[in-house]
């Protein structure tokens, strides 16, 4: 599905607009920093866009402050007796330096980051989001074939990736869904609403009554892990995901 990209400014508010070959508008704020998207049929004049933002504007800057309220986490500087996460529990990253190659591993409480001499913390950094990556890779055939099963529909292909709006995102056509990275770090089953919201997308396009009526069906407790997931802490960057 093509679309056509376009930001508006609303009360000081940059609204991304998508112009899409769909039938309705539809408004997200996303976490964690509060982005506002607008989806739009291809044709609808900017006018009326404009004026359906504007409407919702009451709701669009509760949503905003509370993402913006949302607690972040320090920022890293991989050094030992820092706090890192794994499945939602909380590890202390230990760095052993002088390793003959970087690697990582959990022992009890404890996350092992072994890395060569003289390592920088950008290089750390990349070591151990790696390891998240691949940690997040294992988990998530079982996951997906779970709840393939579930909603009785099957996804051509999945992928791990670092995005900067959104936990998870669904290429209809293509049958391919995203899950972002940093959800290695949340509960599993965070991880596993998210995994549910963008298979839903392959019977329902958008999050309409019959989306939330799926999701219900499902997963009925889905609000409850979402609004946990959007309560954590997110990741210390200046940009967001």
């Amino acid at each position: 599905m093509s679309t056509e990209k376009e930001v508006l400014s609303i009360a000081n508010i940059e609204v991304d607009v998508y112009r899409k070959d769909i039938k309705n508008m539809h408004l997200s704020v996303n976490p964690p920093s509060g982005r506002v998207r607008l989806s739009a049929p291809k044709r609808t004049d900017l006018e009326v866009i404009r004026l359906f933002a504007i409407s919702k504007l009451g709701w669009i800057k509760k949503h905003i402050k509370n993402f913006k309220a949302q607690p972040r986490e320090t920022k890293r500087i991989f050094k030992s007796g820092e706090s890192h996460f794994f499945e939602g529990n909380r590890y202390i990253l230990e760095v052993k330096e002088g390793a003959p190659k970087n690697y990582v591993n959990i022992d009890g409480k404890k996350i092992n980051l072994y890395v060569r001499s003289n390592v920088s913390i950008e290089k750390r950094e990349l070591i151990l989001r790696e390891w998240y990556r691949t940690q997040l890779k294992q988990i998530l055939p079982e996951l997906v074939e779970k709840w393939e099963k579930v909603i009785g529909v099957e996804t051509n292909e999945w992928a791990v990736k670092l995005m900067r709006t959104k936990w998870g995102a669904c290429n209809i056509e293509e049958k391919r869904i995203w899950i972002n990275l940093e959800l290695a770090k949340k509960p599993r089953i965070c991880l596993e609403y998210i995994i549910l919201h963008e298979l839903v997308h392959l019977l329902e396009r958008n999050h309409n009554e019959r989306f939330i009526q799926l999701m219900n069906t499902f997963m009925p407790k889905w609000r409850f892990h979402r609004d946990e997931l959007n309560r954590l802490p997110v990741a210390h960057t200046d940009w967001g995901y």
